[in-house]
C-alpha cells in the first residue's frame, strides 16, 4: 500500500533536537489548515462534517477541532466518553456489536447510535425504548454494506467478500427501515472522489425505494479531502445533489483528512551494523509505534529523505525482539550513526492511536507545535508506570 501523503510542510524547517525521542509532534497550524478545508466543504454543501476519533483522538486539540467541525464520531463506549468530556458538537457512535452493559451509557452520550445489523436493534429495542422514556434524545442508525468494493487492500475494505461490517444492502426491508432514523455506510480508505461516486451509484438503486423514510445518511470516512489533488468542487456538488435526491441530511466522517500531514514521528539511531547492507536499530518501532507499516503494509515517507543514488540505503528496524519489526530501507538525510535524528512524515493519524508497549518498548511522547508562532509544548510523556499499569 503506497501512502499518498507525506508533504513535509513546515516540518522541513523544524529542529528535531527540540523534542525527545521517540516523540510525535503535531503542527497545530497544519491541523487548522485541514479543518478550514473540511469546514468549507460543509458550508458550501450543507453537509455536516464530523471528526473520526478512531483516526485522531489527540483530545488536547479538541478546542481546535471544535472551532471548525460539527462534532465527532466514535467507535464505542470509551471514545464516546472521551467525546463527551472534551469535544463540542454532535456525537455519532458506531460499533460492530454493542455490549448490553455498555449500551445505556452510549445511548445517553450519543446523538446518533448506529448499529451494524437490524438483529442488534431488535435485540436491544427494550433498552432503546427505556432510554427514550427517560427523556434521552438520540437517533438510531443502521450501517449498510453497499456491496461494492473499492479498497486497494482487502483487509481494509469494508465491502470485501464476507465482510463483517455493515448489513448487506440487498437485504434491506420496509420492516428494517421502520426501526431506524438514518443510514450509515463507510466504504473508503485514503481515496478520492470517484470511488465515492461509484459506490453511491451502486447503493442508489437499493436505497431509492426508501427515500423520504430516513432523516439522514452518513457517508463515513476514508475521504482524502485535504489532500491537494482531491476533487473538492465535485464533492460539494455531489453532496448537494445527494441531499436533494434523498431528502435527507448528509454527514461525512473524515478522520485521516483531519490530521493529514499534520504530524511527524521523531526517532534516533541507536546502533548500526552490516548484514549484506547497513542495518540500523532505531528507537522507533514499526510494531509498537506504526503498526500499519506491518499490517497494511506500507512504507512511511521520511522527512528529507534522499533519492536513490544519492547515498547508501539503510534498513531501519525497531528495538523490539520481533524479527519483522522492520520499517523499511531509506537513504537518510543525515549521517547514519548512533545518535542521529530523523523523522517519519504523516504520523498524526492512526499511528498515535495504535501504539502499544509490546516488549516493554517505551511509548513516544506527544508534542504540540504551532508552525505559525513556533510555540512548542510537551503534552504528555509516558513512563514505566504507564507500562506497568497495563499489566497485572
Amino acid at each position: 500500500m503506497e501512502t499518498r501523503a507525506g508533504d513535509p510542510g513546515a516540518f522541513a524547517h523544524f529542529d528535531l533536537s527540540r523534542v525527545d525521542s521517540p516523540s510525535f509532534v503535531v503542527d497545530a497550524a497544519k491541523l487548522r489548515d485541514n479543518l478550514r478545508i473540511l469546514a468549507d466543504i460543509g458550508e458550501r454543501s450543507g453537509a455536516k462534517v464530523l471528526s473520526a476519533l478512531k483516526a485522531f483522538s489527540m483530545w488536547s486539540t479538541a478546542p481546535i477541532v471544535g472551532e471548525y467541525l460539527d462534532g465527532v464520531c466514535t467507535s464505542g463506549l470509551w471514545e464516546a466518553r472521551l467525546a463527551s468530556e472534551f469535544y463540542d458538537g454532535e456525537i455519532a457512535t458506531y460499533c460492530a456489536a454493542y455490549k448490553e452493559q455498555d449500551l445505556d451509557e452510549i445511548l445517553r452520550l450519543s446523538d446518533h447510535v448506529i448499529f451494524n445489523s437490524p438483529m442488534q436493534i431488535e435485540r436491544f429495542w427494550p433498552q432503546i425504548e427505556a432510554a427514550r422514556a427517560r427523556g434521552e434524545d438520540f437517533d438510531i442508525g443502521l450501517r449498510v454494506n453497499p456491496m461494492h468494493a473499492e479498497g486497494e487492500v482487502p483487509k481494509y475494505d469494508p465491502c470485501a467478500p464476507h465482510s463483517r461490517l455493515g448489513f448487506p444492502i440487498d437485504q434491506l426491508t420496509e420492516e428494517h427501515m421502520g426501526m431506524i432514523d438514518g443510514i450509515h455506510m463507510h466504504t473508503l480508505c485514503e481515496q478520492d472522489f470517484e470511488p465515492l461516486r461509484r459506490t453511491w451509484d451502486k447503493a442508489f438503486d437499493y436505497l431509492e425505494p426508501f427515500f423520504g423514510q430516513f432523516r439522514w445518511i452518513n457517508l463515513g470516512g476514508g475521504h482524502h479531502i485535504t489532500r491537494s489533488d482531491y476533487q473538492r468542487d465535485e464533492l460539494v456538488e455531489f453532496l448537494i445533489d445527494l441531499q436533494e435526491d434523498t431528502g435527507a441530511e448528509v454527514y461525512i466522517e473524515p478522520g485521516e483528512a483531519v490530521a493529514l500531514d499534520a504530524g511527524i514521528l521523531v526517532g534516533t539511531v541507536l546502533d548500526v551494523a552490516h548484514n549484506g547492507m547497513p542495518v540500523a536499530i532505531v528507537d522507533v518501532s514499526a510494531t509498537c509505534h506504526m503498526p500499519d507499516v506491518i499490517e497494511a503494509p506500507y512504507r512511511p515517507a521520511m522527512l528529507g529523505e534522499k533519492q536513490e543514488g544519492e547515498g547508501e540505503a539503510v534498513r531501519l528496524g525497531g528495538p523490539s525482539c520481533l524479527a519483522g519489526d522492520v520499517i523499511g530501507d531509506y537513504v537518510l538525510p543525515v549521517r547514519v550513526e548512533a545518535g542521529a535524528r530523523f523523522a517519519f512524515l504523516d504520523q498524526a493519524h492512526y499511528s498515535m492511536v495504535k501504539t502499544t508497549t509490546f516488549n516493554g518498548v517505551p511509548l513516544p511522547s506527544i508534542w504540540l507545535w504551532d508552525s505559525e508562532t513556533d510555540s512548542l509544548e510537551c503534552i504528555r510523556r509516558f513512563d514505566y508506570e504507564d507500562f506497568r499499569g497495563r499489566l497485572s
